[in-house]
């Protein structure tokens, strides 16, 4: 049987110093914070792990460092997500020998736009060079790309093509890649403000962002929901709406790095021209964490 996603997947921060150089243990350190508060997956190699900016060795040794410190205790997916067809291969084909990776995420190009029947040509070929299951990976507003509802029903067909994780906004093209693939192709939210809409019309769980710093609280979304408790679900994710509001408020991803350091993880600087908050973002942010580390019958666990 082909794996299957869900629940709450952080999109991971790399952890790197001044210089851009990968910090290793505060990787293990943030592996640690996400999987304690309760996420149910790991996804390395994502726009929030800067994989745009980071060397091949870079990436290699982000697969093996989350490999080897998770040790299996939850599922981990991994960003394939390059701008041409050969280098998404080469990508995917690198997190294959490594090992020990559940399942491929690849974004759409960037940079340049193709057309849906060169980009349905181009998903078929990164599925046929790797055995990885495969997430396709659709962000508009970051890559000015659509993933087509009829693009995304074709792909469905190809074996390990296993699903979609949908960044849009758009809760209408969500809904209708749900509506219209098979149900063994997972629909997974990649808007956070969108995680109980989305498990509403039948989405497999969330890609988030903001689970980097408030893990326990995205992952209490999806456990709440799936247990019945439809109120409290969405109680808490009405809650999470400030930070997700929060992380557009600086150059992307610096709100992740600068929140973790609030919340107790020290996560290093991202690359270059990103730079870190203004005081007064800061205490802002701040302040959302706080509220977030206060809602009542909600314990995170500290780094």
């Amino acid at each position: 049987m082909m794996f299957r996603p869900h629940g709450v997947i952080p999109a991971l921060v790399t952890p790197l110093d001044e210089n851009g150089d990968l910090l290793e243990q505060a990787l293990r350190d943030v592996l640690d914070f996400t999987i304690n508060n309760g996420v149910h997956g790991i996804f390395v190699l994502g726009s929030s792990g800067e994989i745009y900016g980071l060397s091949d060795a870079q990436k290699q040794r982000v697969v093996e460092v989350t490999v080897e410190h998770v040790d299996s205790r939850v599922p981990i997916y991994a960003g394939a997500s390059e701008i041409t067809t050969r280098d998404c291969i080469k990508t995917a084909r690198m997190v294959q020998a490594v090992g020990g990776v559940s399942a491929l995420s690849v974004l759409t190009p960037y940079f340049m736009t193709p057309n849906q029947s060169e980009l349905t040509e181009h998903f078929t070929n990164i599925a046929a060079a790797t055995d990885l299951p495969i997430l396709l990976y659709g962000n508009e507003g970051r890559t000015h790309m659509k993933i087509a509802v009829e693009t995304a029903v074709t792909l469905s067909a190809i074996d390990n093509i296993i699903g979609i994780k949908d960044s849009s906004g758009d809760m209408s093209l969500m809904a209708d890649y749900i509506r219209t693939t098979p149900d063994d192709f997972s629909v997974v939210a990649g808007r956070d403000t969108l995680i109980y809409a989305g498990l509403c019309h039948g989405a497999v769980g969330a890609i988030a962002s903001t689970a980097n710093i408030a893990p326990r609280l995205v992952s209490e979304i999806y456990n709440s929901y799936v247990a019945g408790d439809f109120a409290r679900s969405l109680e808490l994710q009405f809650a999470l709406a400030p930070l997700r509001k929060a992380l557009e408020s600086a150059t992307f991803p610096v709100v992740l790095k600068e929140g973790l350091r609030l919340a107790g993880v020290e996560a290093g600087y991202c690359l270059a021209p990103a730079h870190e908050l203004s005081p007064a973002l800061r205490a802002n942010l701040a302040t959302v964490i706080a509220d977030i580390e206060n809602i009542p019958g909600l314990v995170a666990q500290k780094a």
